[in-house]
């Protein structure tokens, strides 16, 4: 009978991208994955560190699983992602129910974890770092994901040492996978079904590969995936101001294939705030990466990210960023109540009072909602060009993105998963918009 895993995934799209991974490298040991948590022989926790109590999440959720299997056999616990490395032996100690922790450049290493441990050795800490022979082991894999969109992880790690970030910490230095090695995960992944391609990096546009004639950038990399027959869409996330350099932006008014939408992290419109995170960029220097991209692509849109009540944040600097937000109108951003990550400078910062905070938070909430509903009842009665990715599970309806990845609830049929279609948009709220194929009703009647 096959031995099962279950895997839960905490964070960002990176660690999606490397839960798929780290299934694939399980089943290696003869294990098959399960959705169902009360039946499982491996149970696998792929944690982020960037949010405030991420460690605890990982205790209460060890305190669940230990409920469930009181009266039954343990399953193996397996800690991966950035919670194992920045805590590793400490959580061995605290928390003896988990047999292992894994460190994000060491996932190569999962086989033989499994391996030891049905051994009967005892807990295991893999929390080197070893992006290298890492990436050299999940290159003898086939990637299995057969999502419409799928993710590609081509650079890891950060140099940049923001004060406020744990990063550098617990993913290491940059690293850049090699051009072939991402074109034929790629190719790999079309073949599984993937129209739109995503690359994935935490400073996606620092990718630099050194190759014996020169250096292979992000852009290089773009031009080559727009060549790859059946791809569709691409993207990238999360950039770096600092990394928007004149070749990538030239992409997007030479590359078809790649979409007139940018995540783009500002975190302050305050220069004082900017300079104490060690951003390495003012406000000025972002407006103008902006302006640039908008005079190639009029249409161009953004997203962001924001910190809000950072040690020394004044009224004055938090009114700076209200009206950077005005000036861009960003789309689909992301706000967060700054909160300390031992280990990093800002840690030994003096807080801001909690109050003042969340008043803040709510009021940068608040625009960046407006804005985003303004602009999503603008495409009412319009006609969008939406990818299909799937079928909404228990409903009839499907679930798309238009070319600036606000998500659609659209009426459609089977057929249309995967392909890009036309869609008359009938309603909006600010999270995104609703409608149906166009054509549709003459289609069913036929």
């Amino acid at each position: 009978m096959s031995r099962k895993f279950f895997i839960k995934t905490f964070g960002c799209q990176m660690n999606e991208y490397d839960s798929n991974r780290i299934s694939d490298l399980v089943k290696k040991n003869g294990y098959i994955k399960t959705e169902d948590l009360n039946d499982t022989d491996c149970y696998i926790l792929n944690t982020c560190h960037i949010r405030e109590k991420a460690t605890e999440k990982v205790y209460h959720d060890i305190g669940r699983l230990k409920k469930k299997y009181r009266h039954k056999k343990k399953p193996l616990v397996l800690i991966t992602g950035c919670v194992a490395q920045a805590e590793n032996d400490e959580m061995l100690k605290r928390e003896k129910y988990i047999d292992a922790v894994i460190g994000p450049q060491s996932y190569q290493n999962i086989p033989k974890v499994i391996n030891d441990l049905e051994s009967k050795i005892k807990q295991v800490n893999f929390t080197d770092f070893d992006v290298i022979e890492k990436f050299d082991e999940l290159n003898t894999l086939e990637n299995s994901n057969s999502k419409v969109s799928s993710f590609i992880t081509i650079q890891e790690g950060c140099d940049k040492f923001c004060s406020f970030c744990v990063v550098p910490y617990t993913r290491g230095a940059e690293y850049s996978r090699s051009p072939e090695e991402i074109i034929n995960e790629a190719k790999q992944l079309v073949l599984n079904g993937a129209k739109e391609i995503v690359l994935l990096g935490q400073n996606v546009n620092a990718y630099n590969f050194k190759t014996e004639e020169n250096f292979f950038k992000l852009s290089n990399l773009i031009n080559r995936l727009n060549k790859i027959e059946g791809i569709k869409r691409i993207r990238y996330t999360t950039s770096h101001p600092k990394d928007m350099t004149e070749d990538l932006i030239n992409c997007y008014k030479n590359v078809n294939k790649l979409m007139p939408f940018l995540h783009l992290p500002v975190q302050s419109g305050s220069n004082k705030i900017l300079k104490k995170m060690n951003r390495k960029y003012t406000r000025e220097k972002y407006l103008s990466i902006i302006k640039k991209m908008r005079e190639i692509l009029p249409n161009m849109e953004f997203s962001s990210d924001f910190i809000v009540g950072y040690p020394g944040e004044t009224d004055k600097d938090f009114e700076d960023t209200l009206d950077l937000i005005k000036k861009v109108n960003f789309v689909n951003s992301f706000s967060f109540i700054y909160n300390k990550r031992p280990g990093t400078p800002a840690s030994n910062f003096q807080s801001i009072d909690e109050k003042l905070q969340k008043k803040r938070l709510i009021i940068i909430q608040s625009l960046l909602q407006k804005i985003q509903k303004r602009k999503n009842m603008k495409s009412i009665r319009k006609i969008k060009k939406v990818l299909i990715e799937n079928r909404l599970k228990n409903q009839k309806n499907f679930f798309g993105r238009t070319i600036d990845l606000t998500p659609v609830i659209v009426e459609a049929k089977d057929q249309d998963i995967g392909n890009v279609i036309d869609v008359e948009i009938t309603a909006s709220n600010h999270n995104g918009l609703y409608g149906f194929k166009k054509n549709l009703k003459k289609e069913v009647a036929a």
